[in-house]
């Protein structure tokens, strides 16, 4: 049996790989542990056109091959911050509002796609299989063919897949496809979003789909999949009970003085509802006056993509919403928002989620959200949280015991936090029973194996 190579936009050092509490890192990580291989992709660094043609740094840690090249300057604003994350990002993610597009930032992120992929052909040997991760890699597989590579290729979109009318907004959308159509499996988030790409080939693209999801279009035969990224849930339920006796963690418990806590971690990211979150919370306390004093709200957002301007404005509302809020209902001893805009370790992330009442994990549109089935492991099945939970969130399929709210319906979830707050403790443990019983069943493992199994099969 060959190696895997595995491809990502942004490859995790070993020692981020280990820290890890679960995700793509670790998911990507524990296969090449057990098959042995290649992890190759960006090092997050922008460097010299020098040094980004030097050729990839190799590291080696067991049976693992850490292969990282650097971006020049122009490639990171063209194939990064550009069309990858200015233009797919928001599209894939329906805001078509946005997104834009250049010419030559398409024209930069096909060519950084050549580029990474003729640096890895020198790594790849004829029984291997290889890995491609999410939609800053769309064209990978064509510019592997290119450069004379058979192996068996599959993609997974970690993202949603946008339904046609949607998608149609990218002007070289066909060219898009058309560079799918290369590899040999693409796996989804979920059968809608498999359905939406289905959709754009029978539609738009004059190719067929078999009931089993078998694909014909440009001249390519391809299988299609859904293939629901998971967590290790009993992993997390362990580590964040071994970190609740943390100073941080006790600080936080200490300086709630008895008060309900209802906790939210996301990336400051637009498609992840945080203001509209905001604003249903800010509703609980208007409309529900006996909370006030008795709840506080912990967001917490650390920074990303700090260059790109819808970014900077995201920050700057969410500061305001939480300095208008904290106005209207502090107290001298009472703080309603604690909105942090930092990074904490994932082992105290999930000794936080323990200590809370209620997950809210309400994205605008979401490809799976893992902090979702991470709050759920996390909790104490002896007295565990409610999760308050958006329908545009691919978990939303699988965690049906959580609250299922429309984040853009501000009243229902308000009264979702309501409800949340108030649930007696035997429904609670129902509802946690039932979630951790579907995170058991579709694990991480179960993902990357079924995965990598139809890969080989494809």
């Amino acid at each position: 049996m060959g190696r895997l190579i595995a491809v990502s936009n942004r490859v995790a050092t070993p020692t981020e790989t280990k820290g890890s509490a679960g995700g793509l890192a670790v998911g990507i990580y524990s296969a090449l542990k057990d098959m042995g291989g290649v992890w190759f992709g960006w090092s997050g660094d922008v460097v010299s056109e020098t040094v980004a043609n030097a050729g990839p740094t190799l590291k080696q840690e067991g049976t693992v091959t850490f292969a990282t090249v650097g971006l020049t300057r122009r490639d990171y604003d063209q194939y990064y911050r550009g069309f990858s994350n200015a233009t797919l990002w928001p599209v894939f993610h329906y805001r078509n509002d946005l997104a834009g597009y250049e010419r030559e930032e398409y024209a930069g992120y096909r060519r950084v796609n050549a580029w990474l992929a003729h640096k890895l052909v020198k790594l790849i040997e004829p029984d291997d299989i290889v890995w491609v991760h999410d939609y800053h890699l769309i064209p990978f597989a064509e510019s592997l063919r290119r450069e004379g590579v058979t192996n068996r290729i599959g993609f997974f979109l970690h993202t949603p897949f946008p339904s046609p009318q949607v998608l149609l907004n990218i002007p070289p959308h066909q060219e898009l496809i058309k560079s799918l159509c290369c590899y040999d499996l693409l796996g989804f988030q979920t059968d809608a979003d498999r359905l939406a790409f289905h959709d754009y080939i029978e539609r738009h693209a004059g190719g067929t789909v078999s009931a089993e999801g078998n694909v014909e279009a440009y001249g390519r035969r391809l299988r299609t999949g859904v293939y629901r990224i998971g967590v290790f849930p009993d992993e997390i339920a362990a580590e964040a009970e071994r970190n609740e006796s943390r100073q941080q963690v006790l600080e936080l418990k200490h300086s709630l003085e008895g008060r309900k806590l209802i906790m939210s971690v996301d990336r400051l990211d637009y498609s992840k509802g945080l203001i509209e979150r905001f604003r249903a919370f800010e509703q609980l306390l208007e409309h529900a006056p006996e909370w006030r004093g008795n709840v506080t709200f912990v967001q917490v957002a650390p920074p990303t993509r700090a260059d790109v301007e819808s970014y900077q404005q995201i920050r700057q509302k969410l500061e305001y919403e939480a300095g208008r809020i904290n106005g209207r209902y502090s107290g001298l001893d009472y703080t309603p928002i604690r909105y942090l805009n930092q990074r904490f370790a994932r082992s105290q992330l999930m000794s936080m989620c323990r200590e809370s009442q209620v997950g809210f994990v309400t994205p605008l549109r979401d490809g799976m959200n893992l902090v979702a089935k991470e709050y759920i492991a996390a909790q104490n099945p002896d007295d565990p949280g409610v999760l308050v939970l958006s329908e545009f969130a691919g978990a939303a399929a699988e965690l049906c015991a959580a609250l299922i709210v429309n984040p853009h319906d501000i009243a229902g979830m308000s009264e979702a936090l309501e409800r949340a707050l108030s649930m007696p403790l035997e429904e609670r443990k129902q509802r946690h029973e039932v979630n951790m019983a579907v995170l058991r069943r579709n694990d991480l493992g179960v993902w990357r194996d079924t995965f990598l199994a139809d890969l080989r099969a494809a």
